[in-house]
């Protein structure tokens, strides 16, 4: 990008997580940066443009424009800007409702923390102001999200209040459909798996990440739950809601993570099924506990343990979608294959760009994009 400045780009301004993590380092290494934002500067973002385009015009010849940050304010926020249109990147169908911000889970493995602070969640009235306005713009499904969305409201009225969140949700007129992902297992409540099992509206989808499955290694995770609490709660789970997708990922290589505790992790998965899995190989992020530790894993040990998981998640995956022959699956319709033979939808069970999708032969003159068939 820095390159492609000398030809068309008139400025270049970079923002993000790498900002905010790695400032001090990228003022030298990029000199060609007109303008670095972090992330708790959104806030001030046009002012910053603003100031940036008028002391270019005015100091062009003179000085060189300052792309030093004068004032942090507190980490995390939300600023307005930030949720006026997320239906620009999304499309018409569907739109992302981010309900906190920041995480203070601590997991050893994990930056995020040290990048976005500790978990600030949204007001309840401005997250369902936002969302009747996505609604009125034709959204038909809010994807909910926040680092752990099981941890909404525990900072603003001393504990969680998801389930009152989606049951609010579901009052808004136009939503089809909703839900929510990143959900740790120990904050998923009874309280929490009636408001799904109960509302047609909330799709029966669990989004659970819970990385391993050894005793030994959660703890070494900072992870606040056991194999016999996640177990526990699948067989709840499924007992409470018998059309239940759930999904998880895992991160196999670990520091210190043995042959055996492997072998644990992979009899889990074969008895667990999950209807969606992925599975990260371990890898070191700067300042964290766990870059730290001893008992580090070889490359090509974890590169063949992350393949024996994907193996036999794809014998699982294949048996589960045996099941759904002869069934009748409402389906939203979102895009055409290319040459236009096809529709290419969704169904509850399918997250966009994470999971599969459904095509339906194209038989009538119709469009249907947009609609539930």
């Amino acid at each position: 990008m820095a390159n492609y400045k000398k030809k068309r780009c008139k400025y270049l301004i970079v923002m993000g997580c790498l900002v905010q993590r790695y400032y001090e380092d990228l003022i030298k290494l990029i000199p060609e940066v007109d303008l670095f934002i972090k992330i708790d500067e959104y806030d001030h973002l046009w002012d910053k443009i603003e100031d940036l385009i008028k002391r270019d015009v005015v100091e062009k010849s003179k000085t060189k424009i300052s792309n030093k940050i004068t004032e942090i304010p507190q980490m995390p926020m939300f600023c307005e800007e930030e949720f006026l249109d997320r239906t620009i990147t999304t499309g018409s169908n569907f739109a992302y409702l981010k309900i906190g911000e920041g995480c203070s889970n601590y997991c050893t493995y994990c930056a995020i923390p040290y990048i976005r602070g500790p978990f600030i969640s949204r007001k309840k009235e401005e997250i369902l102001e936002e969302a009747k306005g996505l609604a009125k713009k034709g959204i038909k499904e809010l994807i909910i999200i926040a680092q752990d969305t099981t941890k909404y409201g525990i900072d603003l009225y001393g504990e969680s209040k998801l389930s009152d969140l989606l049951e609010e949700l579901t009052k808004i007129e136009g939503i089809k459909w909703i839900r929510f992902l990143y959900s740790y297992p120990e904050g998923i409540t009874d309280e929490l798996i009636q408001t799904v099992a109960n509302n047609d509206k909330i799709a029966k989808y669990f989004d659970i990440p819970i990385q391993h499955i050894s005793d030994k290694i959660l703890k070494r995770m900072n992870r606040k739950t056991t194999k016999n609490n996640i177990e526990e709660l699948l067989e709840k789970i499924r007992a409470n809601i018998p059309d239940v997708t759930l999904r998880t990922s895992l991160i196999v290589g670990f520091p210190g993570e043995t042959k055996e505790d492997f072998e644990e992790l992979l009899n889990f998965v074969k008895k667990a099924k999950f209807d969606k899995l992925g599975a990260f190989m371990y890898s070191k992020e700067d300042g964290t506990p766990a870059s730290r530790l001893k008992e580090q894993i070889h490359p090509m040990t974890k590169k063949s343990r992350y393949n024996k998981i994907m193996k036999l998640q794809k014998e699982i995956s294949k048996q589960n979608e045996q099941q759904l022959l002869g069934r009748e699956l409402e389906i939203l319709i979102e895009d055409m294959s290319f040459d236009r033979k096809y529709y290419v939808g969704r169904s509850y069970m399918d997250v966009p760009e994470i999971d599969g999708v459904a095509y339906i032969k194209n038989n009538t003159d119709k469009n249907l994009i947009g609609q539930y068939i």
